[in-house]
């Protein structure tokens, strides 16, 4: 009952249903799998053109994902001051840096893991390990939908393929089977399956199968309380029957403006399947959807060419792979803006780790995986604007002021939107399971 009155605004001045009052309704996380370079992105460290070639040495010994520790490597794009902000931000990225006085960006974010779909999972479920519920379904089990005829968790996977990890990246876990991550099919028109009568049955047809085989679902579900998967597949029955007519509206991308469809790119073929995600996903908050990650990068047996894994050669990975994250994010953080959706919408952007500042192998020219030091960026509401927090060493190697853990970077998420991480917990094998683990600090610092 507190759901739907305060669905439906009707428990105006009464005690919110959250820990406490917040103004983000809904999130978007845009992910780019694979490892982004924060030195030549978002991390500025002139001390690393001084030291361009040399080894690095005041370290002690080095650590690498695959032990090949090289010379370090000053960044391939110039930085540059950005905005009325000043903060820098490297000519790979031309549009998003247009956005910098909107920016929150953390350059001192670690993780646990230095290997893909470990550190994966921990920057979507909180955990390093597979099995854990991702963000997106912690929300969903926390605060509920604000759309009956659309999912509360929406993942829009890279049209390539899927991240490392596959699906485990927005599993429900241990939470009740609806609240797992529905994924459209981003590669082909009809990104739902199945939605539609087959062809050949005539509706009432199958308005009687359904009601057949809800009948029998239901009668099983009685018998077997336990099966959360069965009441989750029940749930997912009519939700579909409601998604017939709401998902075809909402994919339906030609119902935007020319203009609009041009600032997010649908007019370039090199990025127009990538634009089309970050356009769906701002279509798909603005009808009620709580959570929508957009994927920006395809692991499809870790080929270099799909995602941001970048050994071989930095800046050809690189220049492939922020063309189709460029202007497609900053065309939706704009958008969002202009529409005043920003007010009630939180929106970031994270890797699941940075990239070292040396080379991997001597004589190369691409960079290892780096858990000890990246940068990631939110934008919205409840947050301060054009900042920066945190700073990494001076040739980006290590967190060296304010370091921020995975699970710091969660329990803010988590506030932001009214929620205290220490109380949203489910049972589960004989402890009370929560995202961020027994760890996680609210960073209060960047906080409006």
């Amino acid at each position: 009952m507190a759901w739907l009155l305060d669905r439906d605004g009707l428990a105006a001045g009464t005690k919110p249903r959250t820990h406490f009052a917040s103004k983000v309704k809904r999130v978007i996380h845009v992910f780019s799998p694979g490892g982004v370079s924060h030195v030549d992105t978002f991390d500025y460290k002139p001390e690393l053109a001084k030291h361009d070639g040399k080894p690095l040495t005041s370290k002690g010994q080095l650590d690498t994902f695959f032990g090949k520790p090289g010379l370090l490597l000053q960044s391939l794009y110039p930085f540059q001051q950005r905005g009325q902000s000043g903060l820098w931000v490297s000519d790979l990225l031309p549009h998003l840096a247009r956005c910098v006085d909107d920016l929150v960006v953390i350059r001192s974010m670690v993780t646990k893991s230095s290997s893909h779909s470990p550190a994966c999972f921990q920057m979507n479920t909180g955990f390093t390990g597979n099995g854990f519920p991702a963000l997106g379904s912690w929300l969903s089990y926390g605060l509920g939908s604000l759309n009956e005829e659309l999912p509360t968790f929406v993942v829009l996977p890279d049209p390539r393929g899927l991240p490392n990890g596959g699906t485990n990246n927005w599993t429900n876990g241990f939470l009740p089977a609806e609240h797992q991550g529905t994924a459209f099919d981003t590669g082909k028109p009809e990104p739902v399956a199945n939605l539609q009568t087959p062809q050949g049955v005539s509706a009432d047809a199958r308005r009687d199968s359904l009601k057949l085989l809800e009948k029998l679902n239901r009668d099983y579900a009685e018998a077997n309380p336990g099966d959360t998967a069965l009441a989750a597949r029940l749930q997912s029955y009519e939700l579909a029957a409601r998604m017939q007519s709401s998902i075809p509206e909402a994919v339906r991308l030609d119902q935007e403006t020319e203009a609009t469809q041009r600032l997010y790119g649908l007019d370039r073929p090199a990025i127009a399947a990538s634009a089309r995600n970050f356009l769906l996903a701002r279509r798909l908050i603005e009808r009620g959807v709580r959570f929508v990650q957009v994927y920006n990068g395809a692991a499809l047996g870790g080929n270099p060419r799909i995602n941001w894994d970048a050994h071989e050669d930095l800046k050809s990975n690189h220049d492939a792979q922020a063309v189709l994250l460029d202007q497609p994010c900053a065309a939706l953080l704009a958008d969002l803006k202009q529409r005043g959706l920003l007010d009630d919408t939180l929106l970031f952007w994270s890797s699941e780790f940075g990239r070292t500042p040396f080379t991997e192998g001597i004589g190369a020219r691409g960079r290892d995986h780096h858990p000890h030091a990246f940068s990631v960026w939110l934008a919205g509401a409840g947050l301060k604007k054009g900042i920066a927090f945190g700073a990494s060493d001076e040739v980006g190697y290590s967190a060296a002021e304010n370091p921020v853990t995975v699970y710091d970077f969660h329990a803010t998420i988590l506030h932001l939107l009214g929620i205290d991480h220490t109380r949203l917990t489910f049972y589960h094998n004989g402890i009370q399971r929560r995202l961020t683990d027994v760890h996680g600090h609210v960073i209060k610092e960047i906080l409006a």
